[in-house]
C-alpha cells in the first residue's frame, strides 16, 4: 500500500529540559510514519502528519495485530497525551482521578478508600444515590475535598486466572472512563493501575491493556484528553516505563 503524501510540518520549538526521573512521557519515537516494525513498544503510524487525521494505525507488537480505526476528524495522541508518573493520585489537580472502585461504590481498601477520606463525606453521599456499577463500566462525581474538579469510579475485575474474561472488563473500565470524560468536555484524566491491588491482576498484563486500551479509545473520542498513568510503588512505574520505551 503506498503512503499517502506527508504535510510539511512545522518547525517545533526546543524541547524543555528532561522531566526528572519519576515522570515519563512516551517518547515521540512512537509517533511515526511508515509500516510497522518488530519492536516492542505500541506503536502508532500515521498516512498523514496532521493534527486531524484520516487514517491512524494502532501496532500492538505484543499482540500481533495491526488495526485500522478510520475517522475523518481522528485526532492522533500526541507525546504530551500520555505519561506516566509516581504519585498520589488523591494530590493531582486534573479534571478528572479515576477511582478503582468495587461494584458498591460505597469506599473500600486502597485507592478507594484513600480517594474518599481525601475527597470528604459529601463523596460517599453522593455514591449513594448512583446505585452501584457493574464490573467494566464506571460512573462519574465531583471531586469535593480534592484537587480534581471529578471522580470516575470505574470497577475493575478480580483477577481469576485471565480465563473468565477479565481483559475485556479491564480494557471497558478504560474505555468507559475515558469517553465519560470525552462526554463532560474533561481535558485531563489520571488513572490508578486499576485492578492490580487486592483484585489480584497482574501489573505486567495489567499495564499492557491499559496503555493498548487508552491509545485505542483516544483516536474515537470527540475531543483532546491528556492522560495520565499514576503508579503507587516504583515496580509499577518501571513495568510502565518499560512498556512505553
Amino acid at each position: 500500500m503506498t503512503n499517502a503524501p506527508v504535510n510539511p510540518v512545522t518547525p517545533q520549538p526546543p524541547q524543555p529540559s528532561p522531566r526528572p526521573p519519576g515522570n515519563s512521557v512516551i517518547p515521540h519515537s512512537i509517533l511515526r510514519t511508515g509500516s510497522p516494525s518488530t519492536a516492542s513498544p505500541p506503536e502508532i503510524y500515521l498516512l498523514a502528519r496532521n493534527a486531524r487525521i484520516s487514517y491512524c494505525f494502532l501496532y500492538m507488537p505484543q499482540l500481533n495485530e495491526l488495526r485500522d480505526h478510520r475517522s475523518q476528524t481522528l485526532l492522533m495522541p500526541t507525546e504530551n497525551q500520555l505519561k506516566v508518573i509516581q504519585a498520589d493520585i488523591t494530590k493531582l489537580a486534573v479534571d478528572a482521578i479515576v477511582n478503582a472502585a468495587n461494584e458498591s461504590l460505597l469506599g473500600g481498601g486502597g485507592v478507594d478508600g484513600a480517594i474518599h477520606w481525601a475527597a470528604g463525606p459529601e463523596l460517599l453521599e453522593e455514591c449513594r444515590t448512583l446505585g452501584g456499577c457493574p464490573t467494566g463500566s464506571a460512573k462519574i462525581t465531583k471531586g469535593y475535598k480534592l484537587p480534581a474538579k471529578y471522580v470516575i469510579h470505574a470497577v475493575g475485575p478480580v483477577w481469576h486466572g485471565g480465563n473468565s474474561g477479565e481483559e475485556r472488563a479491564l480494557a471497558d473500565c478504560y474505555t468507559t472512563s475515558l469517553e465519560l470524560a470525552d462526554a463532560h468536555g474533561l481535558s485531563s484524566i489520571a488513572f490508578p493501575s486499576i485492578s492490580t491491588g487486592v483484585y489480584g491482576y497482574p501489573i505486567q498484563q495489567a499495564a499492557q491493556t491499559a496503555v493498548k486500551t487508552v491509545l485505542e479509545t483516544l483516536t474515537k473520542l470527540n475531543s483532546s484528553i491528556q492522560v495520565t498513568f499514576c503508579c503507587f510503588s516504583a515496580g509499577d512505574l518501571a513495568v510502565y516505563e518499560r512498556i512505553f520505551k
